[in-house]
């Protein structure tokens, strides 16, 4: 048993890229090992700014032994009646470079065929590992690459070094015009000479050695640990950013961390402003006070040693000193013009080129919000509502969102406040573009849930007409989490209005575009379809969830009501009489061919069960327009015993047609009233 190394050196990745790349060699060089029939250990990965590693331990050494069968023509033509070679059998022999002795007669599917047993040599480990290593180089991919040289192979960053070792030996890679070897490089300032890697197990220490963390979870722990103890001894604390920190981990190869300070005026600015100029324009980490006030300092983390730190930590606060005056400057312009003044601007503004302006959408989304609150029955806060609407876009034309675009929806909420409008308006411009991200917050507001779906359902709404509809994976527009946001605010809010009433009064404010059935309808899936994935993720049962959503309802709570009710009762005994009864009546109803009841025609079971439907009919509905899903479902589980009464009288498929006809069309009603819990066909008994 021997351990694998290697090692691709880079030019500085970008931060992101790097994961996803780590991921991917690990797994096209343990995947490519088990495909050659190669036994290991542990795996471990190894990743910073120039380098991506991987180390396999107790590789063996000589690949395993095998025996196969290979099959062959069938025995019909492979031999002749006398159990001689034809030409077939012979000349499949020699493609397997096989003898006589070696062949074997199988059934397959029913019939003989010729089979070769033979057996296959193992070849040494090292001798298999240069167009395994090579291959899974090759074929490492980025999200964005550059092209090296007149080679076909494309990296993010140039490949500047290759360590590729099975032991103390050098597995013999060639990846363009570079050559493995066992030569490694460290920190790119604190390190001078090359490293020699002797062997794979010296490469994390010598890399330490060389002022090299490799180990990315070791190097994060080192980076939180002396942040947090930098906040400690300056009295403040530092809210833990995943993100930021996994970045910053991949920015560095020897982390020290360090406390930069700005000018406390700058704290005049919102503290929003400030905490993103430091994480997302400088990587740093904000401290903030014992009350969660945030202070004029920041920590920030060197790619060095922790020699000078002085120097480096007024170089850094000179950076964000720059980016802060302009912040400033931009906050107190924009603080000069009321947002409603930025209208105008808006025309300039694209939305989407056959979409029109903002200018346009804002008018769109203000007409809609009057709609939805007479909808959902918010008449007392369209006053607000309708102002929220027209001010929500209008931080866009701001010169702090300009340069700060992920701060829209933020700053006009600030400035509203700042220029005395109603705090109910200034929340909802803030609370229009929630749920922002997967786990964020809904909106609170009357004002914002308003502007929120009618901002998201003309989105949705325009895209569809116009066809960009996404697909796969693809979703350049975040249509996605439009819809979930759509599904998520309606389900909060307890809104039964239909899908299909929404999406049309959306429809209507565009005057040049229309959705039409089809467009209509995958619309409609779109959104269940995220309202399902929310129900899965509470850990509903996919059948429930699926046979409530297909059930015709597009009304979000209601639909959620009937999931947890058709949950909660799968566990009673009555549940069985529930599906027997739907089954027998499905079953039958399905053949009604859309023939009217003809009393007339009633044989006296006829009519007893005709009597049983009404009064059913007139008990289960008004169950289900108050969202008693339970009571209905218990209702429709007790009316089996005349379900079966029923069947046990008559012939449901009489000769007599119009008699027929009667039964049929009976059935089809209580089949009707069967799915106002959904399609109950889809519900798995025997789970």
């Amino acid at each position: 048993m021997q351990d694998l190394l290697l090692e691709l050196g880079f030019e500085e990745l970008p931060a992101r890229f790097i994961a996803g790349a780590l991921n991917q060699l690990s797994e096209a060089i343990t995947g490519r090992l088990k495909q050659q029939r190669l036994s290991f250990g542990n795996v471990v990965v190894f990743s910073t700014p120039r380098r991506l590693a991987v180390l396999v331990e107790q590789l063996q050494e000589q690949q395993e032994d095998m025996v196969e069968e290979v099959k062959g023509p069938p025995l019909r033509i492979a031999q002749d009646d006398q159990g001689n070679l034809t030409k077939a059998g012979s000349g499949f022999l020699r493609s397997q470079q096989a003898e006589e002795k070696d062949v074997l007669i199988k059934s397959f599917q029913g019939a003989d065929y010729l089979y070769v047993r033979r057996e296959v040599k193992g070849k040494p480990t090292l001798t298999l590992l240069k167009p395994l290593l090579e291959e899974a180089i090759a074929n490492l991919t980025f999200p964005k690459n550059m092209r090296w040289g007149d080679y076909e192979l494309r990296y993010a960053r140039p490949l500047r070094w290759i360590v590729a070792l099975f032991g103390r030996q050098v597995v013999p890679l060639e990846v363009g015009p570079l050559r493995a070897g066992q030569i490694s490089f460290g920190h790119r300032q604190l390190s001078g000479e090359p490293i020699v890697i002797n062997e794979p197990g010296d490469y994390k220490e010598e890399l330490r050695k060389n002022y090299v963390l490799a180990d990315a979870e070791e190097r994060r722990s080192v980076i939180w640990q002396q942040i947090q103890e930098l906040a400690r001894e300056h009295s403040a604390t530092v809210h833990e950013d995943e993100r930021l920190l996994q970045e910053v981990t991949n920015l560095v190869e020897y982390p020290t961390a360090f406390v930069g300070r700005f000018s406390q005026e700058y704290l005049a600015v919102p503290s929003e402003v400030l905490i993103t100029s430091m994480k997302e324009h400088q990587r740093y980490f904000p401290l903030h006070d014992a009350g969660g006030r945030l202070m004029a300092a920041f920590v920030g983390v060197r790619n060095g040693a922790d020699n000078h730190l002085d120097l480096v930590a007024k170089g850094n606060e000179k950076v964000l000193a720059a980016r802060l005056a302009d912040a400033k400057f931009f906050y107190d312009e924009d603080l000069k013009t009321p947002l409603a003044d930025h209208l105008p601007r808006l025309e300039q503004v694209v939305f989407q080129e056959k979409l029109g302006s903002m200018g346009d959408k804002v008018r769109r989304v203000e007409k809609l919000t009057a709609v939805l609150a007479e909808l959902l029955g918010y008449r007392e806060q369209l006053p607000t509502a309708l102002k929220t609407a027209r001010l929500a876009k209008c931080d866009l034309a701001t010169q702090m969102v300009y340069e700060f675009p992920e701060l829209q929806g933020i700053m006009g909420e600030k400035y509203a406040l700042a220029q005395g409008e109603d705090p109910a308006v200034a929340a909802g411009i803030r609370e229009h573009y929630m749920p922002r991200f997967a786990g964020d917050d809904l909106p609170e507001t009357v004002e914002g849930t308003l502007v929120s779906l009618a901002d998201k359902l003309d989105t949705l709404t325009g895209y569809f007409a116009i066809g960009r509809i996404p697909t796969g994976s693809q979703d350049p527009f975040a249509l996605r989490r439009q819809a979930q946001g759509v599904v998520q605010i309606l389900r909060r809010r307890g809104c039964s209005v239909s899908l299909r009433q929404l999406i049309a009064a959306a429809e209507k404010g565009y005057s040049n575009l229309s959705l039409g059935t089809e467009k209509l309808q995958a619309l409609v899936d779109f959104l269940l379809a995220r309202l399902r994935v929310i129900l899965l993720e509470q850990g509903f049962s996919y059948d429930v969830v699926d046979a409530v959503l297909t059930g015709g309802d597009d009304r979000v709570p209601s639909l959620v009501s009937k999931v947890q009710a058709l949950t909660d009762f799968r566990s009673e005994a009555a549940f069985g009489d529930l599906m027997i009864g739907f089954e027998r009546v499905a079953n039958l109803a399905a053949k009604w061919d859309g023939a009217q009841l003809t009393p007339g025609a009633f044989q006296q079971a006829d009519a007893e069960f005709h009597q049983a439907v009404q009064e059913l009919k007139e008990a289960s509905l008004p169950l289900a327009e108050t969202g008693d899903y339970r009571g209905l479902l218990e209702m429709l589980a007790a009316f089996r015993s005349q379900v079966d009464r029923f069947f046990d009288q008559v012939l449901i498929m009489d000769p007599d047609p119009a008699v027929r006809g009667n039964r049929l069309a009976l059935l089809n009603e209580v089949l009707q009233l069967y799915r106002l819990c959904g399609d109950l066909r889809l519900v798995v008994v025997n789970k």
